[in-house]
C-alpha cells in the first residue's frame, strides 16, 4: 500500500534530492535498451522511482511509495545474509544463451523469457532447451501472452524434454490461470496478476497460482510485499522489475525479511546492464549478499540524464505525489 502524503515528506524535498540516470542495456529486454531511473537520496538510505514509461501516475505512484520508503523508513529485520538468485535469460537466439548465463555465475536455477511478441513457440523451445543444457531448473516467463489453450500446448512442447519450475504468468487472467491450473501438471505462478490487481490476494483465493511472484516497487515497498507474503499460502518468490542496483538491494533486503524462502529469486538483472549506478554485487555460488547499495558519485554524473529526461522524471514524481495513499 501507497504511503499516506501526511506522513510523506514533501515534494520539494523529493525532489531537490532526486537523481535521475540512463542505464544502457546489454540486450534487449521488455522492448528496452536502455533503463531511465530516479534515485531518491535519503536520510535512511536511497529508494528507487523507476515505473515503466508507460504506466500512469496511478500505478507509477506505488514506485514513488516504495521509494520513500527506502529513502526514509527503517529496514525489516533479516533472517539469511544472502539470497539464491536465478539467471534472467531474454528472448534471445539459442546461440546467445551461452554468453547470457556466464553473468550470472553459479546460478543453478534460469527464467527463461517466453511469449516474446513476433517469435513463435518453436523459438521458445529452442531458447529453454539451449537453458537446460547448461543450468539444472528452468521456469519460464511468459507476461501473460499466451489464451489458455495456448498455455497448455506450450507447458507440453516446453516440458517434452524435461520438467519446469513453474510456468510464471502464462495467461493475463486469473480465470485463465485458474482453468490453466487445472489442465496442465505444471506448477503456475502469478506476477503480474498480483502486482497489478486492486486485490493482490484474489488470484490466491481463487486457487490460480502454486507460487507467488513478487516485487518491492510495484507493490508499494518491502513493507507492502511483507504484508501481502504474510497473508498467502504458498511460496513466495521476490523478483526485480529490471531495477537498478538500489532497487535490487531494497529486493534482497525483502527476500532475507521472509521467514521462509524455497526458491531462487529474481533478482540478478544487474547483469543486464552495461553499466549501473554502483558496482554490481558479484554472485558467488548463485548467491548474491545482503546489504545497503549506495550508488557512486562517479557513476551518478557519468549517467546522468539529460536534461529533458530528467525534467519528465521530475514531473512525473510530481504527478505521483498526489496519489500516495
Amino acid at each position: 500500500m501507497a504511503q499516506d502524503p501526511g506522513e510523506a515528506p514533501a515534494l520539494d524535498e523529493l525532489l531537490a534530492r532526486a537523481h535521475v540516470v540512463t542505464l544502457p542495456m546489454r540486450v534487449r529486454f521488455r522492448g528496452l535498451t536502455q533503463r531511465e531511473v530516479a534515485l531518491i537520496d535519503g536520510p535512511s538510505g536511497w529508494g528507487e522511482f523507476s515505473p515503466f514509461l508507460e504506466y500512469e501516475p496511478a500505478e507509477a505512484a506505488h514506485w514513488l511509495a516504495s521509494a520513500i520508503e527506502s529513502a526514509y523508513g527503517t529496514s525489516p529485520l533479516t533472517h539469511r545474509d544472502r539470497i539464491p538468485i536465478n539467471a534472467t535469460v531474454p528472448a534471445v537466439p539459442p546461440g546467445q544463451v551461452a554468453d547470457v548465463l556466464a553473468r550470472f555465475p553459479g546460478a543453478r536455477t534460469a527464467k527463461v523469457k517466453v511469449a516474446e511478441p513476433g517469435q513463435t513457440l518453436a523459438d521458445d523451445v529452442a531458447r529453454v532447451h539451449a537453458v537446460r543444457t547448461a543450468v539444472a531448473t528452468v521456469r519460464v516467463d511468459a507476461n501473460g501472452g499466451w489464451t489458455v489453450d495456448e498455455a497448455v500446448a506450450a507447458a507440453h512442447a516446453l516440458t517434452a524434454d524435461g520438467p519446469l519450475e513453474y510456468l510464471e504468468q502464462p495467461c493475463a487472467t486469473i480465470e485463465g490461470l485458474a482453468e490453466l491450473r487445472r489442465r496442465i501438471d505444471t506448477p503456475v505462478a502469478a506476477d503480474e496478476s498480483i502486482r497489478k490487481a486492486d486485490d493482490p490476494l484474489r488470484v490466491v483465493r481463487a486457487r490460480a497460482a502454486d507460487v507467488a511472484v513478487l516485487k518491492v516497487a510495484p507493490l508499494g515497498g518491502i513493507s507492502a510485499l511483507l504484508a501481502i507474503a504474510r497473508q498467502i499460502d504458498v511460496p513466495v518468490v521476490v523478483s526485480s522489475a529490471l531495477d537498478s542496483a538500489v532497487g535490487i538491494g531494497a529486493g534482497l533486503t525483502a527476500a532475507a525479511a521472509l521467514p521462509e524462502l524455497r526458491h531462487a529469486c529474481g533478482l540478478g538483472t544487474g547483469g543486464l546492464f552495461v553499466e549501473d549506478v554502483a558496482e554490481p554485487p558479484l554472485a558467488r555460488d548463485g548467491f548474491l549478499s545482503v546489504g545497503p547499495v549506495v550508488p557512486d558519485p562517479a557513476r551518478l554524473e557519468a549517467l546522468r540524464a539529460a536534461g529533458p529526461r530528467r525534467d519528465w522524471w521530475l514531473r512525473r514524481i510530481a504527478d505521483c505525489y498526489p496519489m500516495l495513499r
